[in-house]
């Protein structure tokens, strides 16, 4: 057994201490990085640059806080501009009837939605509407957007 003596055993202690203190600010640090990430709908997109456009899937991407839909649209001179489209979480999409092969690339839609304040392609989305007429719901509830009176609890069909 290693014996000793106080001032060593003080110096040990406030090393501990020390390192329990830095331990500890870097898990509260790491646990608030996905809070930070997590935004308001008003921070971001803008209530009064409603958006609404037809468009080709060409990607869907399920990743917390919240899944993406890229979207190829075609303008009327011929160009094609692609825009990703915010939705809700995955777990909310889920319960809400999504599913991983709901929007498989290729897949025309309607985006309903509420484009960002840069003027970005990217925009907050309402709801879409498949081809067979299903409406989805993309939205999650409390983000701000503007009240139009078309908040749903369920997929609807059109």
């Amino acid at each position: 057994m290693i014996e000793m003596d106080s001032t060593t055993v003080n110096e040990v202690t406030t090393m501990r201490t020390k390192i329990s203190l830095v331990v500890a600010g870097l898990g509260l640090f790491l646990a608030a990085v996905p809070v930070m990430a997590h935004h308001a709908f008003n921070s971001e997109f803008d209530a009064k640059k409603h958006v609404e456009f037809k468009g080709t899937v060409t990607k869907m991407e399920w990743i917390n806080p919240h899944a993406w839909i890229h979207v190829d649209v075609k303008k009327p001179d011929g160009k094609v501009e692609s825009w990703m489209i915010e939705g809700g979480t995955p777990n909310t999409l889920l319960r809400r009837g999504f599913t991983k092969n709901s929007l498989l690339p290729g897949t025309e839609i309607l985006v309903d939605g509420y484009q960002a304040k840069d003027g970005s392609l990217r925009a907050n989305g309402r709801d879409l509407t498949l081809p067979d007429g299903r409406k989805l719901i993309l939205g999650s509830s409390g983000t701000g957007a503007s009240d139009d009176g078309k908040d749903a609890t369920e997929t609807k069909k059109k």
